[in-house]
């Protein structure tokens, strides 16, 4: 369902699959989306593509159509930096891998590399700094690394065990323009990439 921003009333009802472990809105109000395995093996036909991208409307506008580095099993997290969206999957290949996938909208350009963390659940970007973190299970607790782009790869730079105010949850990071929201218990946390 999609409800208006300033009178809080439902504009839109429509499916974009099953399984979505990982959702983001960009600037312009298309939804993006990346599948878990029970949505992509499950038979739902909007799921199948592991990742796609939905206008505000529900119709499909993008599809990774063979620009991935590997099969996506799984969806992570999301984030969005300006015009441009991250997708963060990992495959379910032998070779396997955590993957950051950056989508371009206005020019469909699609580009992937390593994760230097596996299997973030939180992700945020500025240029060519990020931070991703990786909840400790049912503790009050997570791990905050942060990494550069130093030409083709992404390499660690920080990273940190943090205390937070209450328990980190699965798919409780969302990033936007450079800024990680973490939800930790009832409080909203904010970490600059």
């Amino acid at each position: 369902m999609v409800f208006s921003l300033e009178s809080g009333d439902q504009e839109a009802t429509f499916c974009i699959g099953d399984d979505i472990p990982a959702l983001v809105t960009d600037r312009g109000g298309s939804i993006w989306t990346a599948y878990g395995d029970e949505g992509i093996y499950g038979g739902h036909p909007e799921s199948a593509a592991g990742l796609a991208g939905w206008s505000a409307d529900g119709r499909a506008t993008w599809a990774p159509g063979g620009r991935l580095p590997d099969v996506p099993l799984e969806g992570c997290t999301a984030a969005t930096e300006g015009d441009r969206v991250w997708l963060i999957w990992y495959s379910g290949s032998r070779r396997g891998g955590t993957f950051l996938t950056r989508i371009t909208p206005s020019t469909g350009e699609v580009t992937s590399w390593p994760s230097p963390v596996r299997d973030p659940d939180g992700f945020a970007v500025r240029d060519h700094r990020a931070v991703l973190t990786k909840r400790v299970h049912n503790q009050r607790s997570t791990e905050v690394v942060r990494a550069e782009l130093d030409g083709d790869a992404w390499s660690v730079t920080e990273r940190r065990k943090i205390r937070v105010p209450g328990r980190v949850v699965m798919r409780c990071g969302q990033g936007r323009d450079g800024l990680l929201w973490l939800r930790a218990g009832d409080t909203w946390l904010r970490i600059e990439a």
